[in-house]
């Protein structure tokens, strides 16, 4: 084996924190093994019709439900939660001020036709679902208002150009700056989604992430599989030691999420401002998420997450995302995380 991939996601993941600590490369290079980021590899996106049996994909769950509905040879290794922003917008002077309020108003939801999965809608989707849910509303109970969108505009930035035109009485959007965006508009947060206590309505793409592996990678390197995932076990541990430090890596903190103007230049990284930080540190570099488990970044396949997948999937594949049933159950594969954790305590007892 001569190289192992990682995806270099546009949010805090602790597979990044290890990247940018160097982890990755102090457990594997002593072997000859290079580890390369996904996404800041020129050309590398012509090889996405070609599975990289040697990658780590760490990815929202729409894409990773997608693709293995497809028929894609890969394991579920590994869940994480990272808590965000989430909220509904409203127009000025239009009364939303709870989830009832949504019955009968239009809705905005985004349109995609250049990507092969709308994630950006399956996302608006499931929150505007959310809300309407801690309502005791359906998706029936509102008026869906599709708004064109494409791959080159700003994260949410169709749905509140679409909002404070006047074509849609309420849009849903993920992330602090998206939110500001929307604000400096005019419209209000008539509803904030993660501030709910169930996190079933704070369920979205990006807020359970999924770590995958090629089914071929685990069957011939289960070893390799499993010193990653410890790699990214102590990553998450020290993000939630560290949580200022963390947020300030070259790339924990560049977004297009927290980009909606659209003008982002890969590597041109920026460091947050106040209120990036107050809101990064609140979320994924948390001491837990909200619950008596783990931080949310370090991956885990409890019987929560996995049950919030299993929920998920149901849901995406009721509305025509997913070409054919994922049971998730089946699909996630723990041995290599339970190896990771036992390698980490014969560790930390070795260097006591």
């Amino acid at each position: 084996m001569q190289e192992l991939w990682y995806t270099r996601r546009t949010e805090p993941t602790a597979t990044g924190i290890a990247a940018d600590l160097g982890w990755l490369d102090d457990e594997f290079t002593p072997e000859g093994i290079a580890v390369r980021a996904f996404r800041e590899t020129p050309g590398l996106e012509g090889r996405l019709g070609r599975p990289l049996r040697t990658l780590f994909h760490e990815s929202g769950n729409v894409p990773a439900l997608w693709a293995r509905s497809r028929g894609a040879s890969t394991r579920l290794i590994g869940l994480t939660w990272t808590e965000t922003r989430q909220v509904i917008l409203a127009r000025p002077y239009v009364t939303i001020r709870e989830p009832e309020d949504l019955r009968g108003r239009r809705l905005g939801l985004p349109l995609r036709l250049d990507a092969p999965v709308d994630v950006r809608r399956a996302s608006a989707l499931r929150g505007l679902r959310n809300a309407l849910w801690a309502g005791g509303l359906t998706l029936n109970d509102a008026h869906l208002i599709d708004v064109p969108a494409t791959s080159g505009d700003g994260a949410w930035a169709p749905e509140v150009e679409a909002l404070a035109r006047g074509e849609v009485d309420a849009v849903y959007v993920r992330g602090p700056a998206a939110v500001r965006a929307g604000e400096a508009r005019g419209l209000p947060v008539a509803i904030d989604l993660g501030a709910h206590p169930d996190r079933r309505v704070r369920v979205d793409d990006g807020t359970l992430k999924l770590i995958t592996v090629d089914q071929l990678l685990l069957d011939v390197r289960p070893d390799i599989v499993a010193r990653f995932l410890r790699v990214v076990l102590d990553a998450a541990d020290w993000a939630a030691a560290y949580p200022e430090q963390a947020v300030l890596l070259p790339g924990e903190n560049d977004s297009p999420e927290d980009n909606p103007s659209g003008n982002h230049a890969s590597g041109n990284r920026h460091l947050p401002d106040v209120t990036d930080l107050t809101d990064l540190l609140a979320g994924p570099y948390g001491p837990a998420d909200r619950s008596d488990g783990p931080p949310g970044l370090k991956p885990a396949l409890s019987t929560e997450r996995l049950g919030l997948l299993a929920e998920q999937e149901r849901f995406l594949r009721a509305h025509g995302f997913l070409e054919s049933a994922v049971d998730v159950h089946a699909w996630a594969d723990g041995t290599a995380l339970a190896s990771a954790r036992a390698g980490r305590r014969t560790y930390q007892e070795q260097t006591v």
